[in-house]
């Protein structure tokens, strides 16, 4: 009997094999008793797509459709980003979804270099301001400490969305942060200020709820405005996580809205005012994004090229609680291939840096590699006070307190420490 093609590569993960898929039958076996989890239960207990599982002797799930590709929902024939569709109709971007069998979208895109003499990372240095670092005990941190010389660009992080769609104040005391932030311009008149509206903590509802209408779309646009005038900032990063995303409280329709907002928001603004959209370097996120739509509306993407991985990984079906870097440059350099899929220009994508690491408590103290497993955050620091993040002023406290030397990793671009039982 010919074994028919069956829905297994979501399940096993992109490093799956052949010899892994068979040998792992369980995962795409199913039964009247037994449904899949994706896809239909096909007459010979395999979870697949299409008339040779869907239709006659199908025995659950029988109006099931695939993600993306023949059997799929029409309006998702293709992949959202223009990533590859493999043969069993789900979206990826390794060489199990873009390689053999893939049905559109294909193959990898073509990677833009900009030469080594090109000097393009000199066009825009960017730092983020936190207000919050006003008040951390012990590495307080002022805007006149930053050393506005080595910057293009300074952006205020955060301001909010509040109920009334209006841009609102994170903190009481911001009002006399933005003048002194501001006033940094006295020091490199060529400094470009601007104000990031949203972040991890502020996103969510209220972005979405502000953008649902043009109505509401108007009113925070205006507050834009009146906020950019009053204090002198010369434009507004926003910083929405995440479009779409259920785990973020989003809706279906946030996509489309996010289009919306920037086309509106560059109609209203001058010119010379700038429009920036941060956005992550992951798909899972990225997806819900129309940076094509949004490309022309917009000065440049700040791409959060950090946080990919961290103490979350032990809460996700797919992924694993092992110490990994946050970062590195084959996933940064996926993250800017979805970009690439979608005709986004360099010289609009800025590259973003964390200055900080993601630390971990190891569940084996003598297991110190990386991919070896964990039990948790590290202990917090004196300055972040946050289990799981230390920034670089703590991770050079324990540079200095325990004279560990920095494990090098040449291909991905990172450096890692272990101590006492920390990673």
């Amino acid at each position: 009997m010919k074994v028919p093609r069956a829905l297994s590569l979501r399940v096993l993960g992109p490093l799956a094999t052949l010899a892994g898929i068979l040998g792992n039958a369980q995962a795409r076996r199913c039964s009247a008793s037994n449904p899949c989890e994706q896809g239909c239960c096909g007459q010979f207990g395999w979870c697949g797509f299409g008339p040779d599982f869907c239709g006659d002797g199908c025995q659950g799930t029988c109006d099931a459709v695939a993600e993306c590709g023949q059997y799929a929902l029409p309006e998702n024939e293709f992949c959202p980003l223009n990533i590859c569709c493999s043969g069993d109709g789900f979206c990826g971007t390794t060489t199990l979804f873009c390689d053999d069998g893939c049905q559109n979208n294909c193959g990898r895109p073509s990677r833009p270099s900009c030469g080594a003499s090109s000097g393009t990372s000199n066009i825009r240095t960017i730092g983020y301001y936190e207000s919050w670092a006003l008040n951390r005990p012990g590495c307080e941190w002022q805007p006149e400490d930053i050393d506005v010389q080595l910057l293009t660009h300074v952006y205020y992080a955060f301001a909010l969305v509040g109920d009334d769609y209006r841009v609102a104040a994170m903190n009481p005391f911001d009002q006399g942060l933005y003048t002194r932030t501001i006033n940094l311009k006295s020091q490199n008149p060529s400094l470009k200020v601007s104000i990031a509206v949203g972040g991890w903590a502020a996103s969510g509802p209220p972005f979405s709820n502000m953008a649902r209408t043009q109505e509401r779309r108007a009113v925070f646009i205006q507050s834009v405005i009146d906020l950019l005038d009053t204090y002198g900032f010369d434009g507004i990063d926003l910083d929405w996580e995440y479009p779409v995303s259920e785990d973020r409280d989003g809706a279906p329709e946030d996509r489309e809205n996010y289009v919306h907002l920037v086309r509106e928001l560059r109609t209203a603004l001058p010119a010379h005012k700038e429009i920036t959209v941060a956005i992550p370097a992951s798909n899972w996120y990225l997806r819900h994004f129309d940076v094509e739509a949004m490309a022309p509306h917009i000065d440049w993407f700040n791409i959060m090229s950090y946080d990919i991985h961290g103490t979350w990984d032990g809460n996700s079906q797919w992924s694993e609680p092992v110490v990994q870097p946050h970062t590195n440059l084959s996933e940064i350099d996926d993250g800017l291939d979805l970009l690439w899929r979608n005709n986004i220009k360099p010289s609009q994508v800025v590259l973003g840096l964390g200055f900080y690491g993601r630390s971990f408590t190891l569940k084996d103290p003598s297991c110190t590699e990386p991919m070896c497993p964990f039990s948790g955050g590290a202990e917090a620091g004196y300055c972040m006070d946050t289990a799981g993040v230390l920034s670089n002023a703590e991770i050079r406290r324990v540079l200095d307190r325990t004279g560990v030397t920095p494990i090098l990793d040449r291909e991905a671009g990172i450096k890692y420490i272990s101590w006492e039982g920390q990673w």
